[in-house]
């Protein structure tokens, strides 16, 4: 039987609004916590927003709201899909993954399946990307399922920060280790390991230095595979993104596609202004 085969996201996976809006993909947004209330992510809220208001209030990040995700399942059904593919951000980072899956089951009426991409940002958005293209070139479940989990396994992002003191405030690193950094002015490049939880790389003295060593870590990488995407993001450091960018294509020719994406309102929460990220994604050999 001929499927028709939907794309869920949480707003965590970058995914470029242009590309959502071709693929018809349905994003659920994560919510952004001030004492005086609560945002959706790039629904009523910017990044630009959440870092000119860090001096003042750095807010906490929530799940997408029950109402949400529910209210994307029901206009699947109303659009004549009757499989869902729920792509989202690492389950080691967040509890969307889980939250959707358990609000898919309860649901009951599509035929779901959840591809954990074990990373963040635009890491995990290029892979929602692949599962639309394989589905827009006609490939069989079975074999996007296949595809995007290879990929996934494979693919990594690198994170290259600005200041440690947003990651310590959110408790994803320890106050000591931020407070030896800044001391020793060390920057640390940061990807997802293969649980999904962030991990340092390496440790670098210095801005230029760090960016530097993320963008020959990225190369390298890139390099070990027959076919790959690249994709830059940035937090509100549009100029440095575009020299990446340009440094990028000229170190990798035979590069099939690259992005360029700010970082979402929820992920700038915890990282502060000024990261740069290159996410390495290897596309299926055929």
């Amino acid at each position: 039987m001929d499927r028709k085969i939907a794309i869920l996201v949480d707003s965590g996976a970058d995914v470029p609004p242009e590309f959502v809006k071709e693929h018809n993909i349905f994003v659920v947004p994560l919510k952004i916590i001030y004492k005086e209330g609560e945002y959706e992510d790039r629904v009523n809220i910017t990044p630009q927003e959440i870092y000119a208001r860090l001096e003042e209030e750095i807010p906490t990040t929530s799940l997408p709201s029950t109402e949400r995700v529910n209210a994307a399942f029901h206009q699947m059904v109303q659009e004549g899909y009757d499989t869902v593919l729920i792509i989202t951000i690492s389950s080691g980072l967040s509890g969307t993954h889980n939250l959707m899956r358990m609000l898919a089951e309860q649901y009951g009426k599509l035929d779901y399946h959840m591809l954990d991409t074990k990373n963040i940002g635009i890491g995990a958005g290029q892979q929602a990307m692949l599962a639309a293209e394989l589905i827009k070139q006609g490939d069989s479940l079975e074999s996007i399922l296949k595809k995007v989990q290879d990929s996934i396994n494979n693919s990594h992002v690198y994170f290259c920060l600005d200041t440690l003191e947003y990651l310590a405030k959110g408790g994803r690193i320890g106050k000591v280790s931020a407070m030896l950094g800044t001391l020793l002015k060390l920057r640390p490049v940061i990807s997802c390991n293969a649980d999904g939880i962030y991990e340092t790389v390496a440790k670098v003295r210095g801005s230029a230095q760090a960016l530097a060593k993320t963008i020959s870590i990225a190369v390298a990488e890139a390099s070990q595979n027959l076919r790959f995407s690249i994709a830059v993001a940035h937090g509100s450091a549009v100029e440095e993104a575009n020299r990446v960018m340009a440094e990028l294509k000229r170190k990798l020719p035979q590069c099939e596609r690259f992005i360029k994406t700010d970082i979402s309102p929820a992920l700038s929460v915890h990282t502060g202004p000024g990261i740069i990220g290159i996410a390495v994604q290897a596309l299926p050999a055929t």
